[in-house]
């Protein structure tokens, strides 16, 4: 009973905001829709607009598989970077609270009202700011990736890590979120098993490994489903379902790129969490 309260909320404004323009866009996937003065016309077509998506529209079927490939990607470094960034964190020093501030305030920058700011704004000019940062990056990256390769170290994991060099911005700004997270779970754990792993001449590391990392497990995996969703929600391919069908007014074919992008997401979702919920540790 206190699962199905707490997801009241949520599945109130799922079946009175959002049930009736879901259902909306599936009969839209399966229909031609054409604009008039009398309104919108809708004539079912069957499955012509998802064949078209993957077979006709030229667009659509490299833009989702980037998409993929960058989440893919991302999700590991930024899941890795928030955890070690709120183990950071939680440690006693000078100035934590300021720290913990500046590494959340990347997740109000990229807000919806922010991000609407005009192109002359100062959001812009720290834009700019940080292409410059990229490039400067994108040259560091380069050294190492031949200092690694002179090392003998495989070819794939350099690329792998020049690749997160390169990525630094993107990684820590969408960090935000899940460092709260992990902090909040870290901060749960009791402090009596640290001081028993002192007693018993563990290490800091052996300390992580064997208590903190097995205790925020379950957050791991929240986090993981997160950041996906979250990388899903904003990227070229969102912005090329939005132009076909309010830019070039193609309803039909932008619901039917919109199913496929869900169900994509939904199969990876499914993969995702059984792989990493075996992994799972959950103390009774």
């Amino acid at each position: 009973m206190w699962g199905f309260l707490y997801v009241l909320p949520w599945l109130l404004g799922f079946i009175f905001f959002f049930l009736t323009p879901l259902l909306t866009s599936l009969r839209y996937s399966l229909s031609t829709v054409e604009s008039s003065a009398q309104g919108l016309t809708v004539q079912f077509t069957g499955l012509k607009n998802y064949i078209d998506a993957l077979t006709v529209n030229t667009s659509f079927n490299r833009v989702l598989t980037e998409s993929i490939i960058n989440m893919v990607v991302n999700v590991p470094l930024i899941v890795i970077f928030s955890l070690f960034l709120a183990v950071l964190l939680n440690q006693k020093f000078v100035g934590r609270s300021v720290a913990r501030s500046i590494f959340f305030l990347p997740v109000i920058l990229a807000s919806g009202v922010i991000m609407t700011l005009e192109s002359t704004s100062l959001i812009q000019a720290i834009n700019d700011q940080n292409s410059g940062a990229r490039v400067i990056n994108a040259m560091g990256s380069f050294e190492l990736e031949r200092m690694m390769l002179q090392a003998g170290v495989s070819e794939w994991i350099v690329n792998y890590l020049t690749g997160a060099v390169d990525r630094i911005y993107q990684i820590v700004s969408q960090s935000g979120v899940q460092i709260l997270i992990f902090l909040a779970g870290i901060q749960t754990i009791s402090p009596a098993l640290y001081e028993a792993s002192k007693i018993e001449g563990a290490t800091g590391y052996e300390a992580f490994w064997k208590i903190t990392f097995p205790m925020v497990s379950p957050l791991i995996l929240v986090n993981v489903i997160y950041t996906i969703i979250d990388s899903f929600s904003r990227n070229a391919l969102t912005e090329l379902i939005r132009e076909t069908g309010f830019v070039r007014f193609n309803f039909g074919l932008s619901s039917a790129m919109a199913w496929i992008y869900f169900l994509a997401i939904a199969l990876i979702l499914a993969v995702i969490s059984y792989l990493v919920s075996k992994r799972v540790f959950y103390q009774d």
